[in-house]
């Protein structure tokens, strides 16, 4: 599509039509055949829609200039997608090759500080490949918590993180395990060379293919995750190890190593699930999600533990109950009106990664 084919098409409201038509065509996808078909999975999932929405905009219409990037937040309270992780606090903008960038902040004290660059084709339906990755145990800080880093595709010395011919995103993670005591990175991104500079005004051809990229990230990012939950359903109530090639050819972190389940409990059921053994690790966590693979509801409901809020059994083993109502265990996780769903167990920068055990009992028999 060329200018002038952008320019009739905003003028005369053919862009904005398609858009609505989309969105329209999108509604589609909460029929999944295999999503629970409940008023409540049904609203959620229109509202997952409306997330996805939410996102694809930010990403296709406010964001996306590469030549002036600016890291925002993708995920968090409320726009979900992918198993998000409650303890992480996500960033992302928008990259390309042909430019070099910098990145600079100060590191904070927040657990666990990861930076990725990546090949996003979430919009395409084609998940997410890694280029690079550096973690921030690896990198030279300065004493006093401010770091530099370079990110380009020629190698640099100190602190960079290398971007390969097709690299358009980064993606930072930020995995607190006690967020009322540790303190956020605050760092800011910026193209090197591009002081003196500032972006053109909007256009109609990029008005036209945002627009159209913000449906196609929403119809196919729901779609993918769909799916994805979908292949949980044989291993229902088990917390099994994930096809952790998949996880890191959709955006997983390659210090952690993903269990992805789904769970499915009757009022009078509870599921129990046990570690008998944690490994030396930075952190781990365990995930209550929906069938749309978004976390439950964080700000109200305790929906996961990690390495420090969970209590340990005398052994140094780990149960943790899943149930409607509230057990006589210290580490219970609410369903929040929920009885099917989809869940995630990470090792998160483990030694090894041994197996968790789950089984369904009826919660009398706690």
């Amino acid at each position: 599509m060329n200018n002038n084919d952008s320019t009739a098409r905003v003028m005369d409201g053919r862009a904005w039509d398609d858009f609505c038509d989309g969105l329209k065509e999108a509604g589609q996808l909460v029929f999944s055949p295999n999503a629970p078909a409940t008023a409540l999975d049904r609203a959620e999932g229109y509202r997952y829609l409306t997330r996805m929405l939410r996102a694809g905009l930010e990403s296709f219409v406010e964001g996306g200039d590469a030549a002036f990037p600016v890291l925002r937040c993708p995920a968090h309270e409320t726009i979900k997608l992918g198993a998000d992780n409650p303890d992480n606090y996500y960033q992302t903008a928008a990259l390309n090759p042909d430019y070099d960038y910098r990145l600079k902040g100060s590191r904070g004290t927040v657990d666990y500080l990861g930076f990725a660059t990546v090949i996003n084709r979430y919009s395409s339906g084609g998940g997410m490949k890694t280029d690079g990755f550096l973690d921030s145990r690896d990198m030279l800080v300065n004493e006093d918590g401010s770091f530099e880093l370079i990110i380009s595709q020629r190698e640099q010395p100190g602190n960079w993180l290398p971007m390969g011919p097709d690299t358009n995103s980064l993606n930072v993670r930020q995995t607190f395990q006690d967020r009322q005591s540790e303190t956020r990175a605050e760092i800011v991104l910026e193209r090197i060379g591009a002081e003196h500079e500032r972006p053109e005004a909007l256009t109609a051809e990029k008005l036209d293919r945002g627009l159209q990229g913000a449906i196609q990230f929403l119809k196919n990012t729901t779609a993918l995750f769909d799916n994805w939950a979908s292949s949980f359903l044989p291993t229902t109530n088990q917390v099994a190890p994930a096809d952790q090639a998949y996880c890191q050819a959709i955006g997983g972190d390659p210090n952690i190593y993903y269990f992805h389940s789904a769970w499915d409990l009757a009022d009078d059921e509870a599921l129990v699930v046990e570690a008998a053994t944690v490994p030396n690790c930075q952190t781990w966590n365990f995930v209550l999600q929906n069938w749309w693979m978004e976390s439950l509801d964080y700000r109200y409901h305790r929906i996961h533990f990690n390495k420090h809020s969970a209590h340990y059994e005398a052994d140094g083993s780990l149960k943790i109950i899943v149930s409607h109502s509230k057990p006589n265990h210290p580490n219970w996780l609410e369903t929040a009106g929920h009885n099917r769903g989809t869940m995630c167990w990470r090792w998160i920068g483990a030694s090894e990664h041994p197996p968790i055990a789950a089984k369904v009992v009826k919660f009398t028999d706690l």
